[in-house]
């Protein structure tokens, strides 16, 4: 759908945004029909054309909108032709006109490439190094059947929300992500209250989830510290301060080294992946020939919850949903990738593969060489610590190995922290957050949105205060972000099941066959559901207040925060995602106006209805 803007001045300019040919302008509901009644409106009081004017319009338009389709055709053929820096830079254009098509101003540099892009995905799900660390979650809650299968099957699930995320991330590549794409789907009267709602669960989450990475980086440093001191018992303020010093770090990266985070995030990826061979193969080797049996590995069951077999099994997908979760991060950095409407799905679907292979082997690993399954779970040094320990026979070689997921976590912390920043950013710049104007400034030097960077770091701080009054932080903090993130994966894609799979352009550039797509469409809500009711269970009974499941709690203040801030502000002044109108992003277009078919579509109207 072609997108026209005017801007008022003596030599009237108009500016052509491509999004896809194809799309009509009727329809209540339909977004082209939306944003061709804000410029509409937008001429009649600005340009105050007469009523006879406007009658003119709609030819105006149309002329101008078949204009858009041939301009753009022209450029996505010379795109594809060019290599090189050429093409970038070709590429780069046509990606600040997709954003200008979807009312969005392109502010932050496209600093990264496919391979950095990648690396920073990777970074955050982090998968392997995400399940191993997080063990304790899954072996009272099934054994290495929860761990394994369960893993299986949050995967699967994720996979085809990933697949469902990224036909709507080739057609909307914005960092607004889920809330912009509600906004752009959803039924014009429930349009601002669920993009607000979306946005609000989707900030949420991605603090949450940059809360873990500290939290697993303090309690393998925990582990270490008891390996060697056996009498050692870690007090809650001294985790606390190990996940301070997470966060700081990963701040400091991310306001000061903002040029530099495309190289870190390609170390990260591959460190990561060096980390996993280097672990898998020391293990087996050091374990050899004293692994457990195949059977134990993949069929044995445990159960140390009090819950009953089947809902403790489900409560062990909490782990698996931890190392998959987050891949939404390339949509949020989207607008800092070149060629994004193409390259960003790909990462998108990458990234789970990618984590899905690597943390199936690297737990199969760990399985065999484990030893005493009862030792694991109740070891002071930590699950991971503990394999590792009895695999190698050394606490020097159960300490090197540790390294390796130790820097892991500092690079999903910072990766993480830098998609949750541009998150906040993205969604204080459409006005849905307290002090939206402060939030979505960009520093001017630093070119990162400062403000919002810090307005994440506060929140994750207050997170981890949950470490001085709760046994069970762990598994709340974790479920809160597992929980809010699948919810926001799951809103757009239900709203798009039930309005018929139809609201998404037809020429976007990555699409599923339908049977497929329905397939993952369904099986993804259905995934979102389950956990989203299971996630908020407390992780084992009788319930007490140390080991409650305060994720619950934590997402009721969210709730009532933002309702607060919908009845104050936002249903009076939220209408989601707007259409932006400056001159710097509306690009001239003075020649006569060239069809598809190369005629001049001026010589078909009156010539009364040319000089409008």
């Amino acid at each position: 759908m072609p997108a026209v803007s005017l801007a008022a001045g003596s030599n009237c300019r108009i500016r052509l945004a491509h999004v896809g040919p194809g799309a009509t302008y009727d329809g209540r509901d339909d977004p082209a029909a939306a944003l061709y009644r804000t410029r509409v409106g937008y001429l009649h009081d600005r340009l105050q054309l007469t009523v006879e004017e406007m009658h003119l319009l709609p030819h105006l338009l149309v002329s101008i909108s078949t204009s858009a389709i041939a301009v753009a055709e022209r450029n996505m053929a010379s795109r594809q032709a060019s290599v090189g820096s050429g093409g970038r830079r070709r590429s780069s254009v046509a990606d600040v006109d997709h954003l200008a098509a979807l009312g969005v101003k392109q502010e932050l540099k496209r600093n990264f490439n496919m391979f950095s892009m990648l690396g920073l995905a990777f970074a955050i799900l982090n998968s392997w190094t995400a399940l191993s660390a997080s063990l304790s979650l899954a072996l009272p809650s099934g054994g290495s059947t929860s761990v394994l299968w369960g893993l299986i099957t949050a995967g699967i699930c994720n996979l085809c929300l990933a697949a469902s995320l990224a036909e709507f991330l080739s057609a909307f590549p914005t960092a607004g992500g889920q809330y912009h794409w509600v906004a752009i789907i959803s039924w014009k009267r429930w349009m601002p209250i669920l993009s607000w709602i979306t946005g609000w669960i989707n900030v949420f989450g991605w603090m949450a989830l940059t809360a873990t990475a500290g939290l697993l980086g303090s309690q393998l440093i925990v582990g270490i510290v008891a390996l060697y001191n056996e009498n050692y018992v870690a007090e809650p303020w001294q985790q606390f301060l190990i996940y301070i010093g997470y966060n700081v770090v990963a701040a400091l990266v991310n306001a000061f080294g903002n040029s530099a985070l495309p190289y870190v995030n390609q170390a990260a990826i591959v460190w990561s992946i060096s980390g996993f061979v280097i672990i898998t193969i020391t293990i087996l080797a050091c374990a050899s020939p004293n692994y457990h049996s195949a059977d134990f590995v993949f069929r044995e069951f445990k159960n140390e919850t009090g819950w009953p077999d089947g809902i403790a099994w489900l409560l062990g997908l909490l782990q698996g949903g931890l190392g998959l979760t987050g891949y939404d991060a390339t949509a949020h950095m989207v607008e800092e990738i070149p060629n994004a409407a193409v390259e960003a799905p790909k990462i998108l679907i990458y990234c789970v593969l990618i984590g899905m292979f690597t943390g199936f082997i690297f737990l199969m690993a760990l399985l065999f060489v484990a030893g005493p399954i009862e030792e694991v779970i109740s070891s002071p040094y930590g699950a991971l610590g503990q394999i590792l320990f009895t695999a190698t026979g050394s606490r020097a070689g159960a300490v090197c190995l540790q390294i390796f997921p130790l820097v892991c976590l500092l690079f999903a912390g910072i990766s993480i922290m830098t998609t949750s920043s541009r998150m906040t950013y993205a969604f204080a710049r459409d006005g849905g957050l307290p002090f939206s104007r402060f939030f979505a400034r960009v520093h001017p030097k630093l070119d990162v949105p400062l403000e919002a960077l810090g307005f994440t770091v506060v929140v994750t701080v207050v997170f981890g205060l949950i470490f001085l009054g709760s046994t069970s932080a762990f598994n709340a903090i974790v479920s809160a972000s597992v929980v809010a993130l699948g919810l926001t994966y799951g809103i757009p894609v239900a709203i798009n099941v039930l309005r018929g799979r139809k609201m998404l352009p037809k020429n976007r550039a990555f699409k599923m066959p339908e049977p497929l797509a329905w397939f993952a469409n369904l099986l993804g809500i259905a995934y979102v559901i389950l956990t989203t009711v299971l996630f908020v269970f407390p992780p084992e009974l009788p319930v007490t207040g140390s080991n409650m499941n305060y994720c619950i709690v934590a997402f009721a203040i969210v709730v009532i925060i933002s309702l607060i801030q919908w009845i104050v502000d936002g249903s009076k002044n939220y209408t989601g995602p707007k259409v932006v109108l400056d001159q710097e992003v509306l690009d001239a277009v003075d020649a006569p106006h060239v069809g598809t078919n190369g005629t001049y579509l001026d010589d078909d109207l009156p010539e009364k209805e040319k000089h409008i």
